[in-house]
């Protein structure tokens, strides 16, 4: 019979995951410092400029239309508020948003975490699994935890919802589980309307959580009336929002189905690792038939795999729902096996000796995890200070168009192809077409198409100065080959971008 580990091994063990989780939050505050730029940040950038600008009157963030936008969410509203009464650039004020939504993605994982284990190192191992249990594949998007997403993303409302999501199930299981008063509830009413107003999609999984964790409480019918009137408060609260329709995003086009069409693809690569924690969920099904983590997976997977079968594709962005409790129950098991082995009567202690290979196995799917996301040490020192094996994981941000700044202006018209228009609106000037699907933009396609015709080869001359007309075009950002008459080369950029100013 194999004795167990001394005390002090045994402390060593349990602050392992606290020091790892304390690196990789030094880690993502480094990655703040230089805030690199891929996928939507323009546009999230954008939107700060629009609201320091006008809080009441924004308008549309990309291009000079007077629409809604649901990205004018309270948490980007308070974040414009912050860049109107400060001297800060709008990235300054991105990077106090990413310190906040980091804050409160770990303090949220910490409190729910809290209301299934006790046990110490509980939160530290769920922030790893968070992060590392994904796949061997490298995959960013918004709303995903991934650390090279996260990396890319944190600054992002997503993060923010996210975290406000873990403190709101947290809150919630407090309260199911204890004679609340109203006041309670009804908090709990906004703080869900609030989250689906800052990040729609993660405010689908927040409710999935909550659904969840409402089904497992099993809750009488005292409770069940709050809870319809935290419902109600957190309906009017989205019907009451001024800066767009809510209830209008049900009507999406069928931009949105193609965007995330790829959020079905790689499935195993890309998440593979998330296995691990699905044994773990079956493991907790057998000890609770009405386990929330449990429930929270199969609302997640009712959500996603519906979303393939129908062809409505944006519904997978409801994975989240499916991998963030497969994290969790990773994480949970291993150090419930872990206190087994640790307090069992010696005649039981082989077999909890036996459990703790399941912690072996997590930490070997987190190491895995952790070497597939390597190359997200390159935001912080760069590539060339990387080893080669590290560096070859490493993806390059996006450059910028700050090169055009000292001439083209807040609320210049910019002539642009799709990806500099997901940047440029980022600087103050707008473009002709949104770099982005945009739902309340009723011309978006008409735009779209006049961006077309200007770049084409046999457009004529006299087509491209009346588009430029049309739209009141001030510059135009092209190749060299995008000379007109009418141009005067003002600048060169990266990639041999050329910015041209239109003559009046």
């Amino acid at each position: 019979m194999r004795a167990a580990p001394p005390p002090s091994t045994a402390r060593a063990v349990r602050a392992l995951p606290q020091l790892a989780a304390a690196l990789v939050l030094v880690l993502m505050l480094l990655v703040i410092v230089r805030l690199p730029w891929a996928g939507d940040l323009g546009m999230h950038a954008a939107t700060v400029q629009r609201l320091r600008h006008s809080l009441l009157n924004p308008g549309n963030p990309l291009v000079a239309a007077d629409t809604p936008s649901p990205y004018y969410s309270p948490w980007m509203l308070l974040l414009g508020c912050l860049a109107r009464i400060t001297s800060l650039s709008v990235f300054d004020v991105l990077r106090i948003g990413a310190v906040a939504g980091l804050g409160l993605l770990v303090t949220g994982v910490w409190r729910y975490v809290r209301t299934l284990s006790t046990h110490p190192a509980a939160p530290a191992l769920a922030i790893l699994s968070l992060v590392f249990l994904w796949g061997p594949l490298l995959f960013n998007w918004s709303g995903f935890l991934g650390l090279n997403s996260l990396a890319l993303t944190v600054s992002y409302p997503s993060v923010f919802a996210l975290g406000l999501s873990f403190h709101f199930w947290a809150w919630l299981t407090r309260a199911l589980r204890a004679e609340t008063r109203w006041g309670v509830w009804l908090g709990l009413g906004l703080l869900w309307g609030l989250i689906l107003l800052c990040h729609q999609f993660t405010g689908v999984v927040a409710s999935l959580g909550a659904l969840a964790m409402v089904i497992a409480a099993r809750p009488g019918r005292s409770v069940l009336l709050r809870l319809g009137a935290a419902l109600a408060l957190g309906v009017v609260l989205l019907w009451l929002w001024p800066y767009y329709d809510f209830f209008s995003l049900f009507s999406a086009g069928a931009d949105l189905e193609a965007i995330h069409r790829p959020l079905y693809d790689h499935l195993a690569g890309r998440f593979g690792l998330v296995l691990l924690g699905v044994v773990a969920l079956g493991l907790r099904w057998r000890r609770d038939r009405w386990d929330p983590l449990v429930l929270f997976f199969a609302l997640g997977v009712l959500v996603f795999a519906a979303g393939g079968l129908t062809g409505h594709y944006s519904w997978g962005r409801a994975l989240p729902a499916v991998l963030i409790p497969a994290q969790l129950a990773a994480a949970l098991e291993a150090v419930s096996a872990g206190k087994r082995a640790m307090g069992v009567a010696p005649r039981e202690r082989s077999r909890a000796w036996g459990r703790l290979g399941w912690a072996c196995a997590l930490g070997a799917a987190l190491a895995v995890g952790a070497w597939a996301q390597a190359g997200t040490l390159g935001y912080v020192v760069g590539p060339d200070a990387l080893p080669g094996a590290v560096a070859a994981k490493y993806r390059t941000p996006w450059v910028g168009y700050q090169w055009i700044t000292p001439w083209v202006k807040y609320g210049d018209v910019v002539m642009a192809r799709t990806m500099p228009s997901r940047q440029i609106p980022a600087y103050g000037p707008y473009t002709v077409a949104p770099g982005y699907p945009d739902v309340f933009l009723p011309d978006a396609a008409r735009r779209d198409a006049a961006v077309t015709r200007y770049f084409a080869a046999d457009t004529s001359s006299g087509r491209r100065r009346d588009i430029v007309r049309e739209y009141g075009v001030r510059w135009v950002v092209g190749g060299k080959g995008a000379a007109e008459p009418w141009l005067r080369q003002v600048a060169t950029g990266p990639g041999g971008q050329v910015l041209y100013q239109v003559a009046r």
